[in-house]
């Protein structure tokens, strides 16, 4: 019996220790000199959360933390306040989820700008899990105490919170509390707590048109009056925010029908748009198809807005003409006019594209083509033509990466005969540009160019210039060269490739093919383009030259020939008209790869014996 009892206690004791092992282990490394150290701990805290199960979680880990995040560094607080916001199971579902409140409510008060922002999300996630019980009794007294708090980062943290409780808020008069509280830190001395209640208005307004049967006029009294301290504030950094405020007002009475603020809506924008601050004007320019979106339901209100917009695309700072740039085609869109299209918004453009910035002139030539879509056929050659081909031919090699990278537009208004005489010296110089990183951009969009201008066009211009990349001197410029070819035959298809592309690289100059990068850049296109044709063409076309270089005299060519006849394989056993090519393939590969086996050379005996091996689960299937 004692023998029996000591083995119990024994048990017991062991269990115990394994219970406590979690936590120990967890102090322990949180005491560690290293941060990273510490770190690493706090990501395991959800395992020892795991480990210890929901009672002693409670009761032992959460006050465990709450000590921890009040002394320790920001990178391990930024992880537990990321950890806290998953622990809702851990403590045992949604009825202990408030006990997890006091640590995040420290961390949502520290001056670290990365800690509190993840301890505002990991609250916010819990909220949706309170009752709105527990949300009364817990969460709004959060609120409370972080928004009359000294400290500024309480009052920006409490900001971020309002979202999840101000609709969940059933009774009218703690709802008007809310908004007063809100409305109270928008008054803050501090720029940082007024920018942090710009930054979150928008999505109270949200809130309203989602909760259309709960908001009250008040509520919409107390928003109204909050934008307008925003767009009226001495600092542009909370001014700025204002921009973003007022499409969300907008949006806002849009979905209500509700046209009875437009104008004075329409004049706070105008307001925003001609601001002091280049700050806000630039906010506005990157905003404005957005914000004049919401007046597009008005001929008179677009109007008033076309000289805000001129204004705009003449503003004395870059960045906002930088930023209105994009702009502009999606304005001409909405104005919908073609006599001001021409008469005020084309020669616009005719300045932009002349910019001394090469930023703004880039910027235009991302978005300027797709003004052809408010232009007639007649109207784009006389007008717009000119301005593009000048761009094409613009010193900044981005501005004519720009505009080539979205001609299909032009295309399909003026054709390509108009543009290929310019398009075609631009495309040249841009692929012979000094700068590998150009050449290599342009070969990028090769493709895109192929499917927006047409075969036709390509073979007679381009296809000569996707095949002198093959040569170029640098790796990444002719590696990008191989995979343009095969992405190009699979835009033209395998017969494209037999006719126009195959011939050019088999019959090339012997005299250069004595040079061991011709051949290996040669066998790594023909290795590539195997994936993309048809087997006829590999079994006529590709297989004989490829066989012909697996006795060359340099090992690295060789051993590349052994790892191109899985793919060869592969493709001859996959094609449709269900040819058989086991004959070619044990007449002709087999023998190659054979010998290659028991080549002189270690590493293409190696890649030889890897290559066989693969080539035999492949036939085997």
């Amino acid at each position: 019996m004692e023998t029996a009892a000591t083995t119990t206690n024994g048990a017991d004791t062991a269990s115990a220790s394994n219970d406590i092992y979690p936590l120990a282990l967890l102090m322990d490394e949180l005491k560690h000199d290293d941060v990273s150290t510490r770190v690493d701990a706090m990501k395991k805290l959800d395992k020892i959360a795991l480990a210890l199960g929901p009672q002693r979680t409670r009761d032992e880990l959460i006050p465990f933390l709450v000590e921890v995040a009040q002394d320790d560094e920001d990178e391990v607080f930024a992880v537990l306040a990321e950890e806290l916001g998953q622990f809702v199971p851990f403590v045992g579902g949604a009825e202990f989820a408030p006990i997890l409140l006091p640590p995040l409510e420290i961390l949502a008060s520290t001056e670290e700008t990365l800690v509190r922002e993840k301890a505002v999300d990991s609250l916010n996630i819990i909220a949706k899990d309170l009752s709105d019980q527990l949300l009364l009794e817990n969460f709004i007294p959060l609120i409370e105490r972080l928004a009359n708090a000294d400290w500024f980062s309480s009052k920006v943290s409490a900001c971020g919170l309002f979202k999840s409780v101000i609709y969940r808020v059933q009774d009218d008069n703690l709802r008007k509390d809310l908004f007063q509280l809100y409305y109270h830190l928008d008054q803050d001395d501090t720029p940082m707590v007024r920018r942090a209640v710009g930054k979150n208005l928008p999505t109270l307004v949200d809130l309203l048109v989602e909760n259309a049967d709960l908001s009250t006029n008040q509520d919409w009294e107390f928003i109204s009056n909050i934008f307008q301290n925003i767009i009226n504030d001495n600092q542009d950094s909370v001014k700025f925010l204002g921009v973003d405020c007022l499409i969300s007002i907008a949006k806002f009475f849009n979905a209500k029908n509700d046209q009875t603020h437009s104008q004075e809506l329409l004049n706070s924008a105008i307001k925003l748009i001609n601001d002091e601050a280049w700050r806000v004007r630039y906010m506005a320019a990157d905003r404005f198809e957005e914000l004049t979106k919401q007046f597009s339901n008005n001929p008179n209100h677009l109007n008033e807005l076309i000289e805000p917009f001129l204004n705009l695309c003449d503003d004395n700072e870059g960045d906002v003409r930088k930023a209105i740039s994009k702009q502009i085609p999606g304005f001409a869109k909405l104005i919908n006019n073609q006599t001001i299209v021409l008469t005020k918004i084309l020669p616009i453009i005719q300045n932009l594209s002349m910019d001394e910035m090469e930023d703004v002139r880039s910027s235009l030539a991302l978005k300027v083509n797709d003004i052809a879509e408010v232009l007639t056929k007649d109207q784009a050659i006389e007008h717009l033509l000119p301005i593009l081909l000048n761009m094409l031919r613009d010193e900044c090699p981005e501005v004519r990466l720009n505009i080539i990278s979205n001609l299909k537009i032009i295309n399909d208004v003026i054709g390509i005969e108009l543009l290929s005489e310019s398009l075609l010296p631009a495309i040249t110089e841009l692929a012979k540009d000094g700068n590998w990183r150009v050449r290599l951009a342009i070969i990028e969009y090769i493709p895109i160019l192929a499917k927006q201008l047409g075969v036709e066009f390509f073979d007679h211009q381009l296809s000569e210039l996707c095949l002198s990349w093959l040569w170029d001197t640098v790796y990444s410029v002719r590696d990008a060269a191989v995979n343009n070819l095969s992405k190009l035959t699979e835009i033209f298809g395998s017969d494209w490739c037999r006719d126009e592309i195959i011939p050019k690289l088999l019959k090339m100059d012997p005299q250069l093919l004595k040079n061991f990068i011709y051949r290996f850049t040669l066998l790594s296109t023909l290795t590539a383009l195997c994936k993309v044709v048809s087997p006829k063409v590999i079994a006529s076309e590709i297989l004989p030259f490829i066989v012909n270089l697996s006795t060359d005299s340099v090992p690295n060519i060789r051993f590349n020939v052994a790892k191109s006849y899985p793919i060869i394989i592969e493709t001859l056993r996959e094609d449709e008209d269900k040819t058989d090519y086991t004959p070619l393939i044990t007449t002709t590969i087999d023998p190659s790869l054979q010998k290659l086996c028991e080549d002189d050379d270690v590493d293409v005996k190696y890649f030889a014996n890897e290559s066989l091996e693969k080539c035999k689960k492949l036939l085997a299937v």
